[in-house]
């Protein structure tokens, strides 16, 4: 159950944000492209990865080569293949119906109206060619059409069709409950097996419903018959009834009640949207947790809540080092100010203290985690600060040349003011000068010696140079009386 929890603890802000967000992408796409062929090639796709992730994972190399090759390939080929249907799809009119839109709120194609029209225009002998979309785009095999946008009634439909009209020749296009477009040119079948009877309006009608999955009426102005073409059958339709039915079959149309529908449609999303949100969870799981990488890491030690009576005078050790593991992707992008070791001085005594560095000690990222660390503990000389004055003597090095003597010598100045820890300045007496070489002096002068504080906790009173002025005088040595 610590487990549990201590991985809970581990999870960061930005790792909500990140699964929510993605989340809800996966679901607008899943919303968007539910019911075009590219949304079931996609969901291959994501299978054929999801094998993929699961033979890297059991070492199996060359199968997962050759299954991320067929990722790769075929998210190419569904770009080419299926580019018109998701450029209608991602057409919004608004980013609100892009981002907030619903399928519930879609308009529903008349199918009563257009089939009673259909059959009016059929005893009248008014030749008509309609065409209801699919899931396909058609904008590529379509041409010639004018933008109409009337909603769909019998006056209308009569209308466009009257033989006096100009755009009665072509057909017309119905998405929803609009007539979109009409007047247009669609291609026309090549088969050799349509009855001779059939003229171009059928001809027309089963080209389009050939090459996509459209469901085209055509009515003929000759014999009053209606004919429907779907896929690659064409076949006249005598009774309303069975074209009503064609025309929900396509249109995924139901005889249960709305609200039903609408309520099963409700439950479908939000069992889509926990999906979507257990699946994006699955992938950050995988990413941050599963590919363990173990790094190392000199950390610098960082002493706080140090009691202000006391000053450090010597540590152990003044780094840390630590190995880490966590996911590759994690630690790619570790920072080395995100990590910190961190020892508190608030419970330390004068004196030599010892402290262990353990988990507590040290700050990581959420998602990394302590494998290791060297030393284990850290030794801390803390004392009470005070101020002495300490005599200043020259460390002299070397011989004389031959001949000469140092006969006199002075140290400007000869004391200086030096701050530490209580304990140690009772045991510093003298400060030396930085080596002086003997060797070099062939003549009285002055020079400048620098002061050596050690150990490196001393330091100088304020004010006081780190420098001394020593003045010597060199003479000749006495000879010695001949015996």
């Amino acid at each position: 159950m610590s487990q549990f929890w201590a991985f809970i603890g581990s999870i960061r802000w930005q790792d909500l944000v990140d699964i929510t967000f993605n989340s809800y992408v996966l679901f607008r796409l899943y919303v968007l492209f539910r019911n075009t062929n590219a949304f079931r090639i996609l969901a291959g796709i994501a299978s054929v990865w999801l094998v993929q992730e699961m033979a890297a994972s059991l070492g199996l190399i060359l199968t997962s080569w050759a299954l991320q090759a067929i990722t790769a390939a075929a998210a190419i080929i569904i770009i080419v293949v299926f580019r018109n249907e998701i450029r209608s799809v991602l057409q919004a009119r608004n980013f609100k119906a892009f981002f907030w839109g619903s399928p519930l709120r879609e308009t529903p194609t008349p199918i009563e109206t257009i089939v009673d029209t259909v059959f009016q225009m059929g005893k009248k002998r008014i030749g008509a060619l309609i065409v209801i979309p699919g899931k396909e785009d058609l904008r590529e095999l379509v041409h010639g059409g004018i933008p109409w946008n009337g909603t769909v009634s019998p006056e209308m439909l009569m209308s466009i069709f009257w033989p006096n009209n100009p755009v009665h020749d072509g057909a017309i296009v119905i998405q929803g409950n609009r007539v979109v477009e009409v007047g247009v040119l669609l291609p026309l079948s090549q088969r050799q097996d349509l009855p001779t009877f059939y003229g171009t309006r059928h001809r027309a009608a089963a080209g389009l419903a050939e090459r996509t999955d459209a469901l085209v009426i055509a009515v003929s102005e000759e014999r009053g018959r209606v004919t429907v073409a779907k896929d690659n059958w064409i076949k006249p339709i005598l009774q309303p009834e069975d074209l009503a039915h064609l025309l929900q079959e396509h249109l995924n149309i139901s005889k249960d009640d709305g609200g039903d529908k609408q309520r099963r449609e409700r439950t479908r999303l939000v069992v889509a949207a926990l999906l979507s949100f257990i699946v994006m969870t699955g992938i950050w799981f995988g990413f941050t947790r599963s590919r363990d990488t173990l790094i190392a890491l000199s950390v610098p030690i960082e002493y706080v809540n140090r009691p202000f009576q006391y000053q450090i005078l010597e540590t152990s050790v003044t780094e840390v080092h630590l190995q880490l593991h966590g996911s590759s992707a994690l630690l790619k992008s570790l920072k080395p100010e995100q990590v910190a070791v961190r020892v508190s001085l608030a419970k330390a005594e004068e004196g030599r203290n010892v402290f262990p560095i353990t988990q507590e000690n040290i700050i990581l990222p959420p998602g990394v985690f302590l494998h290791s660390v060297n030393p284990a503990t850290v030794e801390v000389v803390l004392d009470t600060p005070a101020s002495k004055v300490v005599p200043v003597q020259v460390d002299w090095t070397g011989r004389l040349p031959e001949g000469l003597i140092l006969s006199e010598m002075a140290v400007e100045p000869e004391k200086v003011e030096v701050m530490g820890g209580k304990t140690l300045l009772e045991s510093i007496h003298t400060l030396y000068t930085a080596p002086v070489r003997l060797d070099n002096l062939s003549r009285s002068g002055t020079l400048s010696a620098g002061i050596i504080l050690s150990p490196s906790s001393l330091k100088l009173a304020p004010g006081t140079s780190d420098t001394v002025t020593i003045r010597y005088i060199v003479s000749e040595k006495a000879p010695n009386p001949s015996p």
